[in-house]
């Protein structure tokens, strides 16, 4: 057997973590056609199919479950490799708003680390208005973050974040009582939306739980005392949305956008591979 392209494994790797050509395809700079290409000459290489498609995701075959493995170990030797003679830590200090991060974080660390082991990742997590501050201020070399209100295409969109109104499976109204919130306080633009929906819907609601971070505010509804607004892939297990159920108002998307000034190879690339693992995390 020919030996294999580096190029082709890497990208099937990125695919399978990522479930998604085009994910891939932006991680790596190059196009979807590109990238399936590469794959369907590794498969015909080794004469296995790596990977199911559908027309909305693509997930690993059996025999691409076992190549995935052998397939991370033969990539990451390469770039050590690569980098043995000019091993120079860099250092990107990053801030993403509490409101859209969640349990994904460590496979999103995991995806950045594996593509550049030297990266030297400072992650700031606060809200958007801090985080942007932040950023505006020179502190951060990058952020993510729910588009603020007085800003207009200046960042990268990397999608539309929808919210749902998440609850306990078994939790249930009670008669005559107001609805029990659990927001992330009167600055979060999320509480606002949802306020406001309440409102002019005419439904009572009350604030019984504050906390910082999607985690925090889901764990107070996985716990059964109050209702979330949350992103729907930020829900915690044990939770569902209620939204249809109770007849609450639709509450309206944003925009998740990604400012950054950095202009370098490496930098770019660091900031392709988190932008696409978060794009991947919202479409499966």
């Amino acid at each position: 057997m020919k030996a294999l392209d580096l190029d082709a494994v890497k990208a099937f790797v990125l695919t399978a973590d990522l479930q998604s050509f085009t994910r891939a395809a932006e991680a790596l700079d190059s196009t979807q056609s590109a990238i399936s290409l590469k794959l369907r000459r590794l498969e015909t290489q080794l004469g296995r199919r790596l990977l199911e498609r559908t027309p909305r995701q693509v997930r690993l075959s059996a025999e691409g479950a076992v190549f995935l493995v052998s397939a991370r170990d033969l990539v990451g030797a390469h770039d050590r490799a690569v980098a043995s003679f000019s091993i120079e830590q860099r250092r990107m200090v990053i801030g993403i708003s509490h409101q859209i991060v969640g349990s994904e974080l460590p496979s999103l660390l995991r995806h950045m680390n594996e593509q550049d082991p030297h990266l030297l990742i400072e992650l700031r997590v606060a809200g958007s208005r801090e985080v942007m501050q932040a950023y505006d201020e020179g502190r951060l070399d990058a952020a993510l973050v729910l588009q603020p209100e007085d800003r207009h295409r200046q960042g990268e969109k990397l999608f539309n974040e929808s919210f749902a109104w998440i609850a306990a499976a078994d939790w249930e109204p009670r008669a005559g009582q107001p609805l029990p919130l659990s927001t992330q306080g009167e600055t979060c633009s999320i509480r606002a939306n949802a306020v406001r929906a309440l409102d002019q819907a005419g439904i009572a609601w009350t604030e019984v739980f504050i906390g910082k971070g999607a985690a925090v505010v889901g764990a107070a509804a996985a716990a059964g005392i109050a209702i979330a607004v949350l992103a729907r892939r930020s829900a915690p297990a044990g939770t569902v949305d209620i939204g249809n159920t109770l007849a609450l108002p639709t509450l309206p998307t944003q925009e998740v956008v990604l400012y950054s000034a950095l202009n370098d190879r490496r930098s770019r690339h660091a900031l392709r591979i988190l932008g696409a693992a978060f794009k991947g995390l919202v479409e499966v």
